[in-house]
């Protein structure tokens, strides 16, 4: 199997080559092209309870894609909903993601959920991650371009929803950016404090922030039909 990712960061595209034989598991209406000879079957992964887990508490679909090459130069293209980058890593144990950021792994990799903690309560991605475990190859995608950081044991503070995924080993905290005057009026909110040895990916582009722009800019926003709007923009940005 070889991943090339091209046209980084804005608009970027997964393209998938695969021996015979060789497969791809990805999130339901990724796929943008597959050659001839790419067969697909479409699975709930984990069983019913773990693909209703996923899609309640994780946010992702209650499907998954799985594509496997019949012939020996199968290819398949793979792109996220939102304009951004696309990042691909081996998985060697566990990393954790935020909910949208999955894209497609390995037929090895498991996808579950995990309780964050009552902590995630006051973040912007939910009480619940998205937990990538195995051996194999996870793509991952964003929204704006990825900047990866190595804590290497020290502390390292990021917005909520700029956090695209990080590796085992570390750990965070949910908490407010500084005093209660920084914290209101800085328009910064919560953060999240990582600390520990291992990788941490980040977003240069928020959803949330996005949304906040966009939903009070929607024509007839004071009205019902506004709100229907934006709640409707919201889901698609949302995925």
């Amino acid at each position: 199997m070889n991943i090339e990712i091209k046209y980084q960061p804005s608009y970027s595209l997964a393209i998938i080559r695969l021996d015979r034989g060789e497969g791809i598991t990805a999130e339901a209406g990724a796929m943008v092209s597959m050659s001839d000879g790419i067969s697909i079957n479409t699975q709930m992964k984990g069983g019913l309870f773990g693909a209703l887990k996923r899609t309640v508490l994780g946010g992702e679909s209650l499907f998954f894609n799985q594509f496997t090459s019949e012939l020996p130069d199968g290819e398949i293209t793979l792109a996220p909903t939102l304009p951004g980058d696309i990042m691909t890593t081996p998985v060697n144990g566990t990393i954790y993601l935020q909910s949208g950021s999955f894209l497609a792994a390995t037929p090895e990799i498991d996808i579950d959920t995990k309780w964050g903690g009552a902590k995630t309560f006051f973040g912007s991605e939910g009480l619940f991650l998205l937990k990538a475990t195995g051996q194999g190859q996870l793509i991952a995608s964003s929204y704006g371009a990825i900047h990866k950081v190595n804590l290497m044991n020290r502390r390292f503070i990021c917005d909520t929803g700029h956090v695209v995924a990080f590796s085992q080993g570390i750990d965070f905290d949910v908490r407010p950016v500084g005093g209660l005057k920084s914290t209101v009026l800085s328009g910064e909110g919560l953060v999240c404090e990582f600390r520990g040895q291992g990788d941490l990916w980040i977003q240069t582009r928020s959803t949330q922030a996005l949304l906040s722009w966009l939903i009070p800019r929607l024509p007839g926003r004071g009205r019902e039909g506004g709100r229907g709007a934006g709640s409707m923009i919201g889901n698609l940005l949302r995925g």
